[in-house]
């Protein structure tokens, strides 16, 4: 692709991620429940269900880096039904009668996520820091930490992109969004795979977030921190990546002609 061809699309999907901004404006309450739903998880499982079996030292020091990693892979709601109600109301063929970049839609979509999930990040690392967690590693190791976290939400976000694809409509995107559940709470996020029994331990062992989870902790000098998990964290999110983004543009692609 040419350089104008490339200053076309970026053009085009900066103009996208501030329509889906806009949106935000329109829907406050959804943008604050996004915000707060996290926060109630860490404060349930923190202090009222309890938990952390297997786990050494303050829970909610290993809790909090699991809840980050785990809002990064929930919430993805928003924008699958966004993407297909774009589909369903006839905003892509309006879009495709204007010279816009084919893919701008989406990656205005994946922006605006994204800008989301960064401030979901900064108000749960503000709960947590409240509830007397703190970061123990420096500031190289904090900014990896964070950077890791939203690579991992890119990846979950062009998978639920492409099922929100697969599933057509808005009205069973509830349902396919089930489908990345298991990806959450079949992790270490709650408590450690070696409290497991055999079996399940394994499942979330190889677990993409609990690699995840662990790295984060490492990096954040949490309770639960192993080494060795960075780079594995780091395959499994340009994996899922490298699969799901080219199957979710070429749908996207086939459903819009």
């Amino acid at each position: 692709m040419s350089t104008p061809a490339y200053a076309h699309a970026l053009t085009d999907s900066w103009t996208m991620t501030r329509r889906e901004l806009a949106r935000w404006a329109r829907q406050p309450v959804t943008v604050a429940v996004n915000l707060v739903f996290p926060v109630m998880l860490l404060l349930m499982f923190g202090y009222l269900i309890g938990g952390g079996r297997g786990v050494s030292g303050d829970y909610v020091d290993y809790l909090v880096p699991g809840m980050l990693a785990l809002t990064m892979a929930f919430g993805l709601e928003g924008t699958m039904i966004a993407v297909t109600q774009d589909l369903n109301k006839g905003v892509v063929d309006r879009f495709r009668a204007m010279p816009m970049a084919g893919g701008a839609v989406l990656v205005g979509r994946s922006a605006a996520d994204m800008l989301q999930s960064a401030l979901a990040l900064a108000v749960l690392i503000g709960t947590g820091h409240a509830l007397g967690w703190r970061v123990h590693g420096g500031p190289g190791a904090f900014l990896g930490a964070v950077g890791l976290l939203l690579l991992f939400r890119f990846a979950m976000l062009w998978i639920g992109i492409h099922l929100a694809l697969v599933a057509g409509k808005p009205e069973l995107v509830q349902a396919v969004q089930i489908l990345v559940w298991p990806v959450g709470f079949l992790s270490n996020a709650f408590a450690t795979p070696e409290s497991m029994p055999g079996w399940l331990g394994t499942v979330v062992q190889w677990n993409p977030m609990s690699h995840t989870a662990t790295a984060v902790r490492d990096l954040f000098g949490s309770a639960g921190a192993e080494p060795g998990h960075l780079w594995p964290a780091v395959l499994w999110s340009l994996a899922l990546l490298a699969v799901f983004f080219p199957l979710a543009v070429r749908r996207f692609a086939r459903l819009s002609r």
